[in-house]
């Protein structure tokens, strides 16, 4: 999926890959470079740093997952490498930092209050639907809605929070109505170079709950690109790939949040098929090769956009599934790759965008984005995936 290959110079760098086993083991097998196993049984940073204990102190510390850019950053620090430090992450990885960020930048934002301030007694400017999520979350996990702020408190208070977390590792927010964006693409120096918007087909919140999702992109007008360099700039994302998110309303986009990393499920491979950048590689490239041209994106015309797709596994109530209402999409000249597990193969009973973890999974296009659009609204309506009946008799 990264395509090391073709982002790394391994004549002119000495490349070490280190990782747990399970991740060592999805690398290509004659990629080159040197190759450490850490136990993944410790604090991630303290691994690492041991591994690497007597050998020459790297010049460059690259996080691929975003669940690993605070190890990074300390494995920076603790290494004495160049590069962001702990305080530069934290705003893309606490969901308060990055609003208050944005919000002192003059982009509008969901109002929000730390939930160990709210459970404090702490005023809430805002009244209706309120949102219960963690700081650090992703993929809508741990994402709870509630019709008032006191109806979230309530429920916390009475039943606690999932596997007796710390309030101070969640926030609430106005929960603020529209259609949901996502730019995704590759910043350098803080300017995006590269970049796609694309509009939900449902929610990341509704596919953590059951409900297939996609989505389809769209224009990328003058001001979407004006509204996103913002959002970079008031995070700290300087040289990275990003995947934004935003709130469509009367009033402009709303400010939700941001990733220092490439999108799941189909984002990259859309973005690769709309604009030829294969993002993953051009973001090594640009790391590790300080001044690299950037990349001559194509502007893919309004009958040339793609979307993808993704049903929930997870929530299914089994390990295996049947699929009825399949035939008709899968066999549309609409249908760009299509991945279905048969009732042989289980699917991820943990919430997954991967395709191999799913019922099914795929990308649409080329077409306009109102042909996809529908596309996928007739395809989540019609499609109906449930438990196997012979689940039971698998092992």
């Amino acid at each position: 999926m990264i395509r090391y290959a073709d982002g790394l110079d391994f004549d002119a760098h000495e490349v070490t890959f280190i990782g747990t086993a399970e991740r060592m083991a999805t690398l290509p097998a004659r990629l080159p470079g040197t190759r450490i196993e850490r136990p993944g049984t410790g604090a991630t940073e303290t691994e690492v740093v041991t591994a690497l204990a007597g050998q020459p102190r790297p010049d460059l510390v690259i996080a691929q997952s975003e669940f690993d850019l605070i190890a990074a950053a300390r494995i920076r620090e603790a290494l004495g490498v160049p590069g962001p430090r702990e305080a530069d992450v934290l705003p893309v990885r606490d969901k308060v930092m990055m609003k208050a960020a944005a919000s002192r930048a003059g982009l509008r934002v969901p109002r929000y209050l730390p939930l160990a301030s709210a459970l404090a007694g702490a005023a809430i400017p805002w009244s209706g639907r309120t949102v219960l999520k963690p700081l650090d979350g992703a993929s809508s996990q741990g994402v709870r809605v509630f019709d008032t702020a006191e109806a979230a408190l309530e429920a916390v208070r009475r039943s606690g929070l999932p596997s007796d977390a710390d309030p101070s590792g969640f926030e609430i927010e106005e929960f603020v109505g529209g259609p949901i964006i996502h730019v995704d693409g590759l910043a350098v120096d803080g300017i995006p170079v590269t970049l796609q918007a694309s509009r939900y087909v449902g929610t990341c919140l509704g596919y953590a709950e059951g409900s297939p999702l996609g989505s389809v992109q769209t224009d990328t007008p003058p001001a979407v690109v004006e509204w996103t360099t913002a959002c970079l700039q008031a995070v700290g994302i300087t040289t990275s790939l990003f995947h934004l998110e935003g709130i469509e309303t009367p009033d402009g986009l709303v400010f939700l949040e941001v990733a220092s990393r490439f999108g799941g499920a189909g984002v990259a491979d859309t973005f690769e098929l709309a604009t030829g950048v294969h993002m993953p590689s051009v973001q090594l490239r640009a790391l590790s090769t300080p001044g690299a041209s950037a990349p001559e994106a194509r502007d893919a015309g309004p009958d040339a956009r793609y979307g993808w797709f993704i049903f929930p596994g997870h929530t299914v109530g089994g390990r295996f599934c049947t699929i009825k209402g399949a035939d008709e999409f899968r066999r549309s000249p609409l249908t760009w790759r299509w991945v279905q597990r048969t009732e042989d193969e289980p699917v991820s009973q943990a919430l997954s965008y991967a395709e191999y973890d799913v019922p099914i999974a795929g990308i649409v296009g080329p077409a306009s984005t109102a042909v996809l659009e529908q596309f996928l609204r007739d395809m989540f309506a019609s499609i109906k995936v449930t438990a196997a009946d012979k689940a039971d008799n698998h092992v």
